[in-house]
This record gives structure tokens, C-alpha cells and sequence, in this order.
């Protein structure tokens, strides 16, 4: 068994310390536990690391991280990056500030410099810092939302964005390359910091991130007008977003902004949640608990990382709606597209909105009322962040709004990455615009839809932990390949895409063509009705996804044909479980 001999070569090696020995030797009695820790090495995705932090070779820890670094560090000399640097974030998560500094030194002993921030920072800014500094790469140390017994490792190329071909693929081999977690470098700190590799950097980059934030800002008439009047709660979730969501709230205008203090300070246990994702309705009982105190307009709530924004809002009758990150993310673009275009009297020829696969329909409906273009791509913001590099690179296009459904956007340029402190801006300006016009937020959501269309998305998703889990996940995407549905919820299937085998097929004529995106791991089902289903297994978290969407006649119309399909899709999963 080559778990049991992984496991006794981690007790016996002296490279090891003794901390981990002794958690070890905890399990020693614990035959399974030692195989989920042992039986493969920590997966080096396209999206970094993540998983379980702890002793062994399939969990986060200072050698899975450093060997990792490795493997980064001699893609970067390969490609004669050295001289430029690697930015360095982490979050608020158990382990962030020694996860960081393991990869800051070793990219050190590898003659590579390290940037790193004084202390937490949001993904966003990571993402800012990397282009702002001229660097070749970043690393963010962050699990996201997942719960506190995760953490991650994320890593970004020099155009800001994390890493898409060719770079993953060359990273990934690399790191797969480093065999022997004792022959990695590192060095000590004092001396990484004398040779110069090592800069500690904070609030010169605080402040160039803010500055861009503020140019995003469409109507500050608007919040001078009515900014005193609004009033904000917000939380962090226990994460990065504290200051510098508040921070750009104050300097614009906003005074009544209510911190929801049982989730203010950093804490990487997530005291007051199970789960620290602002799509979770517990994330916002506290907030909304609050909001009913002091009467506010609208409740937001980051993660901890600060790249997603949750999101409730009141109506005139001083109910509060959930604004799903399909729901939020139109709305802002509605906003932002329309807003350019009544400030600048025209849209760029060739803009477009860019959204994921999974996203709404309602996003195609908006970028057609703006006679704007609409770019698809595969769920993951780095996605997005390519295209624009790719209108910078070939100077044809220009990026209006990007956003996915999982509560993810970007106003601007400045980040290649989703950023939720500019949504958090952008929301409260969008707040304080519609006001102005004696609206709620609420109120220009309902009039979208009275514009565009009653769509309404939705998703179910099964957690499979483990071993087992992975296998059963692959089984059901193999099952539904194999026997593909011709109808989904009293929806006929119209087109069938299997983003794996790069196939569109037509089910009427049987025509098949290429999607014409990068492979993965993807089913998705055009339905008559403007509905659809999509099938993909989670690239963060052991769950496989089920999102699908619908078009209603009315806004209760919308919530009935969405409630029926979703039991169907509940059913469907049950069936292959």
C-alpha cells in the first residue's frame, strides 16, 4: 500500500518537523484518515492549490506549499522572469501570513524577489499589485469560501489574471516535476531581506488601488446628493474586505455605513458561519438582523477574500429581496452600460459585456438592448480577465462589464480578477442613482425585468466528500454522456454541449459543431423556452453543479417555472445517486 509507505516515509525523514510528526502519529490507529492524507499528492490545478490544511501530501501545509513554489519558481527562470518579481497575498484564513512567507522565501532561494504585503489583503488587490508592480507572477494564499478547514493557493500570471494556457499547463508540469520536497529551496528571512529579494509592501499600493477604484465612478452627483441618506450595512465575513470596502465607501460620500460587528475582525475559524460564502443565507442573518435596527437600504456581505459580493436589498415596503450573483451582476451591468452610455452620449463599436457559461440568458437580453457584443466563456473569471488581454494585445474590442453568476464582476481594468470592493462601490452609487429618481435598488431590478425578461436561475448542488466522492462525481458526468437527456422538466433538449469533447450537437438534425472553447469537464443543455441546464463538477470544492435557468411571463410566473424545473433536476441527480 503506497499510502501506508508516504505516510511512514513522513514519520521517518528528518526533513519533516516534529510538529508534523507528532500530528502524525495521531493517526497512526486510522487507517483511512492516512490514506485520504497519503494516496496522492495535493492536485496542482489550474487553479493552484486547495484542500484541507494539515500533515500529509494530499493537504495544505508549509511543504506542499513550498514544493509548489518550486515548481513556479522554475517555470519563471524558464521563461526569464526572474527580474521581475512575484506579488504575495493572503487572507484571513489559519495559516495565510506562513503560507506566504514559505513561498516568499522560496522563490527567494531561487534568486526570484518577493513582494509581499505587510498583511491581509482581498484577491482583487493581489491582482492590481501584480500589473502595478511590473511583476512576472502572484501568489494569493486563499481558499475563498470554502470552510475554515480549507486553505489555497492561487497563482496569477503578469497580466493580472490567474493563470490559462499556455502558462498553467507549463506550471503545473513543472510542479509535478519536483519529486523530493527535501531538494526545495528556501532561505532564512533576515537573509532574503538583505540580499534585497524579500520587500515587505502596504499602503503605496493601498492607495494606487483606491485611486482606481474612484475613476470607476460614474454619478458622484448622485452620491452627493443623497450619499448622507442611504443606509449600508456591511460585512466582512470574518475576512479581507473591512477596510478597504469602507475606506472607498467614506472617501465617496457614504457616512451611514453599519459594520456588522459579531464578523468585523479578521478570524480564519469563521465563528458566526458554517461556511463563509455570501450565497449562503446564514452569512446574512446577522447583517440583515441589523439592517432591521437601523432601517437600511441595502445589506452587503464579502467573503473572505473579498472578491465576491452577497447582496439584499429593501423595497419601498421594507421587505428585503436576495439578489442572487446572476441578479446583482445584471443589474450592475444595466447600470454601468447604460450609465456610459447616457454620460457619454455613445458606446464603444466594438464593447462587450462577457459573462460564463453557467451565467444568465438575462445578460445576453442586455448586451442586445445595448447593441453591445457578448462574449462566452468557461465558469472561472481568469476567463474573463484573457479576453482582455486579448483586446490589449490585438487593440480590437473593449471591455464594458464581465461578470459570472457566483456573485463575481470587475468594473474596470485596473484587476483582472473579480473584485468586490468595486461592486460594493458601484452597488451604493447604483443605490444612490435610483434614489435620486425615488427608486430602490429593487425597484430598477423589477424594471430590468419589465425591460429584458422574467429570468430566473437557479442551482442545486451535491456535496461528495473523499475518495468516493471524486469517483461518483465522475460518474454521474460519464452517466449523463453515455445517455445524454432528451428532455429536462417537460423541456425538450434542443442542443447538447460537451465542452470535453469540444461538441455542439444539434438533437433535431444531429448536426454536431465545435464549441469552440478550451476543453473541460462541462455538459450543458439548450432547452426550448429559452431555458437551459448546465452540468459541471465544482474546480474549488467536492460538489458536483447543477445551474439552470428559465424565462417567465411574470415575476411569479419565473418563480414557479423555476421552482418545477429545479425538482425535476433534484430528481434527476437522486436518480444517479
Amino acid at each position: 500500500m503506497e499510502y501506508r509507505e508516504n505516510y511512514e516515509e513522513w514519520l521517518s525523514n528528518p526533513y519533516f518537523d516534529e510538529a508534523t510528526k507528532e500530528e502524525l502519529k495521531g493517526i497512526a490507529a486510522d487507517d483511512k484518515e492516512i490514506k485520504e492524507r497519503f494516496y496522492k499528492e495535493l492536485e496542482f490545478g489550474t487553479a493552484g492549490l486547495r484542500g484541507i490544511i494539515g500533515a500529509g501530501t494530499n493537504r495544505m501545509n508549509v511543504y506542499t506549499v513550498r514544493k509548489a513554489t518550486q515548481g513556479l519558481a522554475n517555470y519563471i527562470v524558464k521563461n526569464d522572469g526572474q527580474a521581475k518579481g512575484v506579488a504575495i497575498a493572503y487572507d484571513s484564513r489559519r495559516m495565510s501570513p506562513e503560507f506566504a512567507d514559505v513561498a516568499a522565501l522560496c522563490l527567494a532561494a531561487n534568486g526570484i524577489k518577493a513582494y509581499v504585503f505587510d498583511s491581509l489583503r482581498p484577491t482583487p488587490e493581489l491582482s492590481f499589485a501584480v500589473r502595478k508592480l511590473g511583476c512576472i507572477a502572484g501568489i494569493n494564499i486563499t481558499a475563498s469560501h470554502n470552510p475554515p478547514e480549507y486553505n489555497g493557493y492561487k497563482v496569477y500570471w503578469e497580466d493580472g489574471a490567474q493563470i490559462t494556457p499556455p502558462h498553467d499547463k507549463g506550471i503545473m508540469a513543472e510542479v509535478k516535476a519536483v519529486t523530493d520536497f527535501s531538494s526545495v529551496k528556501t532561505m532564512d528571512l533576515e537573509d532574503a531581506k538583505e540580499a534585497g529579494l524579500y520587500e515587505v509592501i502596504g499602503a503605496e499600493v493601498d492607495d494606487a488601488y483606491i485611486a482606481e477604484l474612484k475613476k470607476q465612478v460614474i454619478h458622484q452627483d448622485s452620491i452627493d446628493a443623497v450619499g448622507k441618506d442611504l443606509k449600508i450595512v456591511y460585512s466582512p465575513l470574518h475576512g479581507t474586505g473591512n477596510i478597504p470596502a469602507r475606506r472607498i465607501l467614506k472617501e465617496l460620500g457614504f457616512t451611514n455605513v453599519y459594520v456588522v460587528k459579531e464578523q468585523e475582525l479578521p478570524d480564519g475559524n469563521f465563528p458566526t458561519v458554517s461556511y463563509p460564502n455570501p450565497e449562503a443565507e446564514e452569512a446574512f442573518e446577522l447583517g440583515l438582523k441589523l439592517a432591521k435596527e437601523v432601517d437600511a437600504d441595502l445589506v452587503l456581505a464579502t467573503d473572505p477574500d473579498a472578491d465576491r459580493l452577497g447582496v439584499r436589498v429593501k423595497d419601498q415596503n421594507g421587505e428585503y429581496h436576495t439578489l442572487t450573483g446572476n441578479m446583482s451582476g445584471c443589474l450592475l451591468a444595466d447600470y454601468e452600460i447604460g450609465q456610459r452610455l447616457a454620460t457619454q452620449g455613445s458606446l464603444p463599436e466594438d464593447g462587450y459585456l462577457i459573462k460564463t457559461i453557467v451565467t444568465s440568458n438575462l445578460a445576453d437580453a442586455i448586451a442586445k438592448g445595448y447593441n453591445a457584443g457578448l462574449i462566452e466563456v468557461l465558469t472561472g473569471f481568469k476567463y474573463i480577465g484573457q479576453q482582455i488581454l486579448g483586446f490589449e494585445t490585438t487593440g480590437k474590442g473593449e471591455y464594458l462589464f464581465g461578470f459570472e453568476e457566483s456573485y463575481g464582476c470587475l468594473i474596470g481594468t485596473h484587476a483582472r480578477d473579480k473584485d468586490a470592493i468595486v461592486a460594493t462601490m458601484a452597488l451604493c452609487e447604483a443605490a444612490a442613482y435610483y434614489k435620486t429618481q425615488g427608486k430602490t435598488l429593487w425597484d430598477a431590478m423589477v424594471d430590468m425585468y419589465d425591460k429584458y425578461g422574467y429570468y430566473k436561475d437557479d442551482i442545486q448542488s451535491i456535496t461528495l466528500k473523499g475518495i468516493e466522492g471524486l469517483q461518483k462525481i465522475q460518474e454521474i458526468l460519464e452517466t449523463l454522456r453515455k445517455n445524454p437527456p432528451m428532455e429536462v422538466g417537460g423541456y425538450k433538449v434542443l442542443k447538447a454541449r460537451d465542452y470535453q469533447a469540444d461538441t455542439i450537437k444539434d438533437i433535431a438534425t444531429g448536426e454536431v459543431t465545435p464549441t469552440g472553447l478550451p476543453a473541460s469537464n462541462v455538459l450543458y443543455y439548450e432547452l426550448t423556452d429559452d431555458a437551459w441546464l448546465c452540468v459541471r463538477p465544482s474546480g474549488t470544492e467536492p460538489k458536483v453543479k447543477f445551474y439552470y435557468g428559465i424565462k417567465g411571463t411574470s415575476l411569479e410566473d419565473a418563480d414557479e417555472k423555476s421552482a418545477k424545473l429545479g425538482e425535476e433536476v433534484l430528481a434527476m441527480i437522486n436518480a444517479m445517486l
